[in-house]
């Protein structure tokens, strides 16, 4: 049957006017945060929801950066121990683009400039940086929006299983210059399980040919 483009459903039809919030309570807060929201919200038919409750991971936003160098089809990966995964029966030392949440009053630019001296010792300027997305990471439960970014780096001055981080943060880097080729093998192979990095990388399977130098 041949579909009516006249009958298509509108899609993403509501936005924020639909949906009441009539409480909001602080269960948790130390680093992070943990609040329960009691709302309600348009429903498709036209009718409203009832009132339920739903618990809203604050974790704040984040930023990553993807450095990639063109003239050489190069991408810097870091390797680093996260504690998330350690439940896995993989590895918790995971290998990832840098990535890091937001101080006060930074702007997404401000703290990928940041976080790539602080992980890499890169630096960057906002020239450097292209803006390839905005994703909500876990929307079930948690509130973080990602700022991914593109980074045009030099790769030669870079220096290969150099290591860096912040100590006071209990950081400790390994730095990984890889090419484009292998680092899409290591993704296809399951040795990369970080989402961010995950979707950086399908991004540049799509987009690298457009940023040949």
């Amino acid at each position: 049957m041949k579909s009516n483009k006249n009958n298509a459903v509108a899609m993403q039809e509501f936005d924020n006017e639909q949906v009441s919030v009539h409480s909001v309570v602080t269960k948790y807060h130390g680093f992070f945060k943990m609040n329960e929201y009691s709302l309600q919200h348009k429903l498709f038919s036209g009718e409203q929801s009832q009132v339920f409750t739903r618990e809203v991971f604050e974790r704040g936003d984040a930023v990553v950066v993807m450095p990639y160098d063109a003239r050489r089809d190069t991408v810097l990966l870091i390797e680093q121990f996260r504690a998330g995964a350690i439940r896995g029966e993989d590895s918790p030392w995971l290998l990832e683009f840098i990535a890091g949440m937001f101080d006060d009053n930074e702007s997404p630019v401000e703290v990928a400039i940041r976080e790539a001296k602080e992980e890499t010792d890169l630096t960057l300027s906002a020239e450097n940086l292209v803006p390839i997305m905005e994703y909500l990471s876990s929307p079930g439960g948690m509130s973080e929006r990602i700022h991914l970014y593109l980074a045009h780096f030099d790769s030669e001055l870079v220096i290969e299983g150099a290591t860096h981080g912040l100590p006071e943060e209990n950081e400790d880097i390994l730095l990984h210059l890889v090419s484009r080729t292998h680092a899409m093998e290591l993704l296809s192979q399951g040795k990369i399980t970080n989402a961010a990095t995950i979707i950086g990388l399908q991004w540049l399977a799509l987009n690298y040919q457009s940023l040949s130098l």
